[in-house]
């Protein structure tokens, strides 16, 4: 098949800004490269050229002004000159599939939602329609963000397949591999927690992302385990590292804690973020919202971290509790998490089976090639849809 990828205008791919959507496309690109022709339309960027092949795969990259319009415009072009897609794949982005449709009519069209991108406030009921109507195929990231379609969209039931991101195996490796020891010594050493039980947080500085809540349950864990500190990986947003806020109050909280009890990093490089992964003893997602299925949780448990996380939208779906997992369902209370955090630290042997079992469930199940088989499979749905 000729496949295009249409990204959002949020952020490029090859994902050197970050992004869990680009992250996930870049993912399953070398996979799917191998028995398909691979377009990737996406939004310029200053470090990359606007038009390159690499490894085979085409590169297509606009401006994010008039995004949708713009890449429009490039499908109408090649179809006139008959170079048609055999299938579009259109990331997150519902009511743009119309123009797509509308410019390469003879293409199925996939729609992926990564988002609740179908609720009200998103969409009007008669656009929603329209766009599911035009829709061969709707991937959801999770159960979850499928469930807020069909519960809306009842039409759409037939047409939602939920399609679980993943990792590359090969660069997130376990705590105890041999190869990763080294390097898990040295970042240890550089953020001045060789010592200590690390408890790692990585994602955005914001409110919904709950680290207030981890903070405040940080002052019952040190009197519980003294010898620990809290990792924060993350930023106000992906690249931006100015300090709002919200950003000050967590460092208020943190500086009540004590020193060198709490470490910022600011933001980290995605290409740096799995090795960052390796520093923690145990991985805290703190959500306070109504999740999609944060991808943290995949490189967590690809890393062989214990995790705890919260009961919110899609988080608990990849997880069983007390077996590769902790689910707390208490999520605004920071006693919940001082006591999660507790019981894995107290029971050594648990928190070791729990992340050995995480590592190899993310190993049968959720490998970029695992991702790319469910992808290939939906689109040869998609595909048959139009021999019917």
């Amino acid at each position: 098949m000729k496949i295009a990828f249409i990204c959002t205008e949020m952020l490029t791919v090859p994902p050197i800004r970050g992004g869990a959507v680009q992250v996930l496309i870049d993912g399953v690109t070398p996979h799917l490269n191998k028995n398909h022709d691979l377009t990737i339309f996406c939004i310029s960027d200053l470090e990359l050229p606007d038009r390159e092949i690499v490894n085979g795969v085409e590169y297509f990259r606009v401006s994010s002004t008039n995004y949708a319009f713009n890449i429009g415009q490039e499908l109408r072009k090649r179809n006139s000159d008959r170079q048609y897609f055999d299938l579009i794949h259109v990331v997150n982005r519902p009511l743009d599939l119309l123009i797509y449709k509308s410019a390469m009519p003879v293409s199925r069209f996939v729609i992926s939602l990564h988002n609740e991108m179908f609720r009200k406030k998103k969409i009007s009921t008669e656009m929603g329609k329209l766009v599911i109507r035009a829709a061969d195929r709707i991937m959801s990231i999770s159960d979850y963000i499928g469930k807020t379609i069909v519960s809306r969209f009842p039409l759409a039931a037939n047409k939602v397949k939920t399609v679980y991101s993943g990792i590359d195996l090969n660069t997130y490796k376990p705590i105890w591999d041999k190869d990763t020891q080294p390097l898990r010594t040295k970042l240890r050493k550089q953020y001045g927690v060789n010592e200590k039980k690390v408890i790692l947080f990585v994602g955005r500085l914001s409110a919904v992302k709950g680290p207030d809540i981890l903070l405040e349950a940080m002052k019952q864990v040190l009197i519980d385990h003294p010898n620990t500190a809290l990792l924060i990986i993350g930023s106000k947003w992906f690249s931006d590292d100015r300090i709002d806020e919200y950003g000050l109050k967590l460092r208020q909280l943190a500086q009540e804690l004590g020193e060198d009890k709490v470490i910022f990093t600011g933001f980290v490089p995605p290409s740096e973020i799995p090795a960052h992964f390796l520093i923690g003893d145990l991985f805290v997602c703190s959500s306070q919202w109504q999740e999609p299925l944060a991808r943290v949780h995949y490189e967590a448990m690809g890393t062989g971290l214990p995790i705890i996380t919260t009961n919110r939208g899609g988080n608990a779906e990849i997880f069983d509790h007390l077996v590769n997992g902790f689910i707390i369902d208490d999520y605004t209370n920071p006693d919940a998490f001082a006591q999660a955090i507790s019981y894995i630290f107290t029971n050594e042997d648990k928190a070791i089976e729990m992340a050995r079992s995480g590592r190899k469930f993310v190993e049968q199940n959720f490998g970029f090639e695992h991702v790319a088989n469910r992808l290939e499979n939906l689109y040869l749905e998609a595909q048959n849809k139009r021999k019917k």
